[in-house]
């Protein structure tokens, strides 16, 4: 009979159970943690919260118990307003953010794991400088040599300036690009969801000049054209954005230029 060995640190092992907290309306936490300096494997260690004295939002959970239970849980945060993205993780098996998660939205033990796909660097914290870089590569920034006319502004019309919409809301939490089996299977070369949407974001953008030149960096097997309309970027988006249109559009822009 063929034996499966997984290697070390590959399987998440049942962790510690935190001493519950005094009252009635309790719910339970299991929270992903891996600490980098031990040679332990990951565990999921179980955190009781008394919801009549926390927010209602995940994060404001993971506050609490890093505040008043274990001050060693380590997470990212900021704003606390749904836009910064730095507090993305994946909450009861979908890619969201915690601050904007409400816990009555979990049915059971609320659990609570890294951005899937992307190294950790420490408990519910990943590594994404693979994908900062990608986004670095599509140049996020306005390129035009030409001065404006009659103004020292660069005008837009509302039409031109509605094109941008769903597009300038990208916050960057990445929810998307590790929600995407092909990024998963060659993040290496696919740039994945957010970054081609930030990427169209200047393609679509009529004071941007420098067209031809990002269309031809993105001319290749598989910086783009590893998308297969999954959809699971659209489905996973906390601002309700749709990266596959976007790299459609996209697409669609390299087919007419060679027509």
């Amino acid at each position: 009979m063929v034996e499966f060995n997984l290697p070390k640190n590959s399987k998440v092992q049942k962790g510690k159970t935190h001493p519950k907290p005094m009252g009635e309306n309790l719910r339970t936490m299991e929270i992903y943690r891996w600490d980098p300096e031990t040679p332990d494997n990951p565990r999921l260690d179980s955190y009781t919260v008394n919801l009549d004295d926390c927010g209602p939002m995940v994060l404001d959970a993971l506050i609490k118990i890093k505040n008043e239970v274990d001050s060693t849980l380590t997470f990212r945060r900021s704003c606390r307003e749904g836009i910064c993205g730095s507090c993305a993780m994946n909450i009861d098996g979908t890619n969201t953010l915690a601050c904007t998660k409400p816990i009555e939205d979990v049915k059971g033990p609320v659990k609570i794991y890294p951005l899937p796909h992307m190294p950790v660097v420490k408990d519910l914290v990943p590594d994404l400088s693979q994908a900062y870089a990608q986004y670095q590569s599509v140049k996020p920034w306005l390129q035009a040599d030409s001065l404006p006319q009659g103004s020292a502004e660069r005008l837009q019309s509302e039409e031109e300036r509605a094109k941008l919409d769903g597009l300038w809301e990208c916050i960057l939490c990445f929810c998307c690009t590790t929600s995407c089996p092909s990024y998963w299977w060659n993040g290496d070369k696919y740039l994945g969801p957010a970054v081609l949407l930030q990427s169209y974001r200047f393609l679509a953008d009529s004071r941007d000049e420098a067209a031809g030149e990002r269309l031809d960096a993105l001319e290749d097997p598989f910086k783009l054209y590893r998308c297969h309309t999954i959809m699971n970027c659209a489905k996973t988006c906390p601002k309700g954005l749709n990266p596959a249109q976007a790299i459609a559009e996209t697409k669609k822009m390299l087919v007419e230029r060679k027509g």
